[in-house]
Formats: structure tokens, sequence, C-alpha cells
């Protein structure tokens, strides 16, 4: 096998070991016989167990240039769509693995963070006039969650964005997912292309 491919297979073998299992839980010997190779190649290849998670989480959470390249031509909607598409497939390959990156291990953690965002998303459907019982407007709303979090390490971390952008950028956010989206998803009908 070519360097190129074992390193591929080691990987491939990670994402899928890591993410069935916390960080902790998974040992260099584990991952060697599982990826079929001597332990030293994975330290060849990647360093320690640390740099190969991180590898993981890398290759997981980071959108490639050729992802961009491949979009068609056209309008705004319809490279958005493609781009959304292409990035749910590859989500969709690695689920498991995506969620461990992206979410973390500790079940009191994540169950307190679930029951933080049910929390949120009961107060914005208050607070907007909707009604909290329909499961598609609440999932729209905890996803709104997830941008809210992440525009304020944005402001707060990055400080790419001040606070009045962040401001602008969640206010009219959320006006369109109410007025536009909200909708279409209690109607069922299908995203316009």
């Amino acid at each position: 096998m070519q360097p190129d491919e074992r390193r591929e297979q080691i990987l491939e073998c990670a994402m899928r070991l890591f993410g069935e299992h916390p960080y902790a839980a998974v040992s260099t010997t584990e991952l060697a016989r599982e990826a079929g190779v001597a332990r030293g190649l994975i330290n060849h290849y990647f360093g320690t167990k640390r740099d190969l998670y991180l590898e993981v989480v890398r290759r997981l959470v980071t959108i490639p240039r050729f992802a961009i390249e491949q979009l068609p031509d056209g309008p705004l909607e319809i490279r958005v769509s493609s781009a959304v598409e292409w990035f749910l497939d590859g989500v969709s390959r690695n689920p498991k693995a995506w969620l461990a990156a992206t979410g973390g291990w500790d079940p009191d953690v994540e169950r307190l963070l679930a029951d933080a965002d049910e929390t949120a998303a009961d107060r914005v459907l208050e607070a907007m006039g909707l009604s909290a019982d329909t499961g598609e407007l609440r999932a729209m709303v905890r996803a709104y969650g997830g941008m809210v979090k992440s525009a304020c390490r944005e402001w707060l971390v990055r400080k790419e964005l001040s606070r009045l952008q962040v401001r602008v950028m969640l206010s009219t956010t959320l006006v369109a997912l109410i007025r536009e989206t909200a909708p279409r998803l209690r109607d069922d009908r299908p995203p316009v292309p």
C-alpha cells in the first residue's frame, strides 16, 4: 500500500473508533490493530495519539478547497443548496465521529447543554408568538441557537465581528427564520432550489 493510502486507512479507522468511544478509551494499540498496521506506523504518520485525534477532528470540521471548486455556477440559491448538500453528505458518512468531534464526550455536560437548548427554544418561540408544540419549529430554533453560540465566539474570542454586527446578523436571521422558514416547515413545502 502506498504511504498516502496507508495514512488514509489509519485515519479512517481512527474516525470510526473515536466516533464510537471517548478519546481516553481508545488506545494506540487498538488503533493499530483495527487498522491492521504496526503501532509505530501510527507514530510515524501522526506522532502521538493526541496528534492523530486532532487530525481526525480537523478532517471532520474543515471544508476542503476542492469542495468550493466543485460548486456549480449559477444563482446564489443553487450554490448554497449544493454547498449544504456537500456538507450534509460528509456528516452522514461519519455521523458518530462528527458528533464526537463537535460535541464532546461528557454525558452530564451534554445533557445539561441539551436541556439548556430546549429551554432556550421554548423561550424564543414564546417571545416570537409561535407555538412550541411542533418539533420542526423547536428544531429550527435549536439550530439557530448553534449559530448564536458561534456568532458570539466570533465576537468575543476571535474578535472578527463587533457586538453590533453580531446583533444585526442574529436579528435578521431570526426574522428570516420566523417569516420565511417557519411557515415552510409547518406547511411541509420542499425548499426552492
